[in-house]
């Protein structure tokens, strides 16, 4: 996710999707401001409906948007590791996500749409994981990790490291060597 929305290198349709991450993250979707989006990316509000018409279509491609994000960064973390260390990789995805981006602090701000809206994401999360699983009963170790997950992300806390033993034990993945130092 970069640091700021108006880097003039990013496409300006990457810029406004990532703004609404930062504004949904400060006002949810409810007072979610178009004139707002268009200023964190760094473009005029005529230069934002050149690419959205609304702000339903904003937010319906934000959600496509959003989702594609997140299988991007689980694909490029495990493309070239061997099946016993993609799980792995795909947890601390799953803690840096959780970290990083902007918009999960929705939940703080318009928690009964999250609850919503986890619904929909918990089987989609079960599913990509499931494909990354070895060993006997992916699918109970994975709904178990999704969540602690979920958990994590309902009520947050700082250390990441923590968050993510809890998830390679939930999922049963065994790692020797630290690899969150936040």
């Amino acid at each position: 996710m970069p640091d700021t929305c108006a880097e003039p290198d990013i496409p300006t349709r990457e810029r406004l999707l990532v703004a609404t991450a930062e504004v949904l993250g400060r006002h949810g979707m409810t007072k979610l401001s178009l004139s707002e989006v268009a200023q964190q990316a760094g473009v005029s509000r005529p230069t934002l409906y050149r690419w959205f018409a609304s702000k339903r279509e904003l937010l319906d491609a934000f959600v496509v948007w959003e989702r594609q994000f997140y299988e991007r960064a689980v694909a490029d973390a495990t493309s070239d590791l061997p099946k016993a260390e993609r799980l792995d990789a795909a947890l601390r995805v799953i803690v840096d996500y959780q970290h990083s981006y902007p918009g999960l602090r929705m939940i703080d701000v318009e928690p009964e749409r999250v609850i919503k809206r986890l619904s929909r994401v918990i089987p989609l999360m079960r599913h990509r994981l499931e494909r990354l699983a070895p060993g006997p009963d992916p699918g109970l170790a994975v709904a178990t990790a999704v969540r602690v997950a979920v958990s994590h992300y309902l009520v947050r806390s700082d250390d990441d490291a923590d968050f993510l033993d809890q998830l390679r034990h939930a999922a049963r993945v065994r790692h020797h060597a630290p690899e969150v130092n936040r």
